[in-house]
């Protein structure tokens, strides 16, 4: 990757939400693939994990001391937040930190207003306070980039995808304090002159991902030969991005999108979730075999409130504009998911037991 190599100084990149699942994969990418030095700003939240970005810290050796800091730092404190932007002193925002599962957004709306909306807020007014003091120079290359979700869109019929002129229907609290703050981001471009940009991703999987979504929740509970809860008739339908892949696109978007502009980011991979708890099952089935097929622990249960039926993505615009595309499909990226956990059932024990506590 060539990322930000055209600079004679090491580009200052912040990341909020660096210990997420997302988060995480941007950063070890910019570690491996970039020489920018790197300031992690996150709230270490319950599903907050360095443990990814601790082994790669580790398989670079010595070096990279002076290449990547960690700001603990929750976004709603407006006053911790001017304090971490000013001594980030960044050239590049990426402003991935967000409360992101459906299921808890239901249950408790007010802490994704706090972080998703009081905390975006925070950010773009730190943000905009260190833009207005910097040099001619480093304001031409300076980007702010969101990331959000196709959520904001609502939800689709059996036709169609979403793409950047698709209008805002969000249908849950997670969804509408998402688009919540793209309309802030947008606003501040369009106000403040904040040099932004907005990309909005489907569903991403993959390793290091926390226990309670769909797809680790499947691997983990067949792998303990639990039931493997799939809510309603199971027929809901989401696009699936391979988080190593989504991670490549937003350093294309970072680097070399436009200010202004908005890229959706998907997968091209629509599976229904009956097609995704399959999909593992066989997978499984395959390399490790249990006593009984595991679709056999397939349990239907009471469908989530407001359940948006379908999502997909139109990728024409960053196909086209950043020759980005992603290089894995369902099958590949999944059964790469599934050697990971296997490999890795210390990490998403230890996590468990985080959680119960």
């Amino acid at each position: 990757m060539h990322i930000f190599e055209h600079s004679s100084k090491k580009p200052r990149i912040l990341v909020t939400g660096g210990a997420g699942f997302i988060g995480g994969a941007v950063i070890r990418k910019l570690l491996t693939d970039t020489e920018c030095i790197i300031f992690n700003l996150d709230k270490m939240g319950y599903a907050s994990d360095l443990t990814s970005i601790d082994h790669t810290l580790l398989s670079l050796g010595s070096g990279k001391e002076d290449r990547y800091f960690f700001l603990r730092v929750d976004l709603s404190s407006y006053s911790d937040t001017i304090s971490a932007v000013n001594y980030a002193d960044p050239d590049f925002i990426m402003h991935l930190a967000a409360e992101s599962h459906v299921d808890r957004s239901i249950k408790g709306p007010g802490e994704f207003i706090k972080s998703n909306i009081v905390g975006t807020f925070n950010l773009l007014e730190a943000a905009k306070c260190h833009y207005d003091q910097l040099s001619n120079q480093r304001k031409t290359t300076f980007k702010f980039h969101h990331i959000s979700t196709d959520e904001v869109f609502g939800t689709l019929g059996q036709k169609g995808k979403f793409n950047e002129t698709s209008q805002y229907d969000p249908r849950s609290p997670y969804s509408a304090s998402k688009a919540s703050s793209d309309h802030l981001v947008n606003s501040w471009l369009h106000t403040y002159g904040l040099p932004t940009l907005i990309t909005n991703c489907s569903n991403n999987y993959g390793p290091w991902q926390y226990p309670e979504k769909l797809i680790p929740k499947i691997i983990i509970n067949a792998l303990r030969n639990s039931e493997i809860p799939i809510y309603g008739d199971g027929k809901n339908i989401r696009d699936w991005l391979y988080v190593e892949d989504h991670a490549d696109a937003l350093l294309q978007v970072i680097e070399n999108g436009d200010i202004g502009e908005k890229y959706c980011i998907g997968g091209n991979q629509e599976k229904s979730n009956n097609e995704i708890a399959e999909i593992i099952c066989d997978c499984l089935d395959e390399i490790c075999p249990s006593n009984n097929p595991y679709k056999k622990l397939i349990t239907y249960v009471e469908d989530r409130q407001g359940h948006d039926f379908r999502y997909a993505i139109e990728t024409n615009k960053i196909n086209k504009k950043l020759n980005w595309h992603p290089k894995f499909n369902f099958k590949e990226g999944i059964r790469k998911t599934i050697n990971w956990y296997l490999a890795n059932k210390n990490w998403y024990f230890e996590v468990n037991e985080k959680k119960i506590k």
